[in-house]
């Protein structure tokens, strides 16, 4: 059976090694069948810059790279964790860099990819700090320091984020609904995709009158998740971590 496959918010970190063996047993396994591979940001718990050899990832790399070259298309949306993935990481693992808002036809069906932080538009703290590292002469300042300083600050602003995010409320991290609406309708579509929120959820909207759907995808962390979309449909799929 045809189907794509959706993956987010896997955050990929060398203290975590059964995620990234997970991930790459996915990808050498049921991802070599699928018509595509959608990862939707935070595939890593950060990106420092395409200058990072980081060997640690390697094995994953090689699988996403030998996926692409078996003629599977493997497309990346940036997330807020690594947000400076470049074309030397496409190049190197053989994926297609996506915009932050992206349609695409599935199977008959305009769908919206994204990876979902800029729809939580009650935080204004992280809003702010988006807008910051999205910034060009932000990153451009970045990537210009050695890369043991960038580690630092992106452990850094890993602690930061976490506290931050342990303090707020619940709602004020998810989607606003109004951003949601508004997201669909400057797309002129009625099903979004998107990560980011770790809350893994099909949801059924009323948008204009007419039917609508957010899916969001599942995040890595207790074990592993994804979206699979047939032509027949959409399910949620947990993955093992062994």
């Amino acid at each position: 059976m045809r189907s794509t496959l959706f993956v987010s918010d896997l955050h990929l970190d060398p203290d975590r090694p059964a995620i990234l063996a997970a991930f790459e047993r996915l990808l050498r396994g049921p991802a070599r069948e699928a018509d595509a591979l959608y990862i939707l940001g935070d595939l890593f718990e950060y990106w420092i810059g395409d200058d990072d050899p980081a060997p640690h990832l390697e094995p994953v790399f090689h699988a996403l790279a030998d996926l692409a070259r078996a003629g599977v298309p493997v497309c990346f949306t940036h997330g807020n964790r690594d947000f400076l993935v470049g074309e030397g990481f496409a190049r190197r693992c053989g994926c297609r860099l996506l915009d932050t808002e992206t349609v695409i036809d599935l199977y008959g069906t305009p769908v919206l990819l994204m990876h979902g932080d800029s729809l939580c538009t009650d935080d204004h703290e992280y809003m702010a700090f988006r807008d910051m590292v999205r910034d060009p002469q932000w990153q451009a300042a970045f990537l210009a320091r050695p890369l043991a300083e960038r580690h630092a600050e992106a452990e850094a602003m890993r602690a930061r984020s976490r506290h931050s995010t342990r303090r707020k409320p619940a709602d004020i991290t998810d989607v606003h609904p109004g951003a949601v609406e508004a997201a669909l309708r400057r797309n002129g579509v009625r099903i979004l995709i998107h990560g980011h929120t770790h809350r893994p959820a099909l949801h059924d909207l009323t948008l204009d009158g007419a039917p609508a759907r957010r899916i969001v995808l599942p995040d890595w962390y207790e074990t592993g998740g994804l979206l699979r979309a047939t032509p027949e449909g959409m399910a949620l799929e947990t993955w093992p971590v062994e």
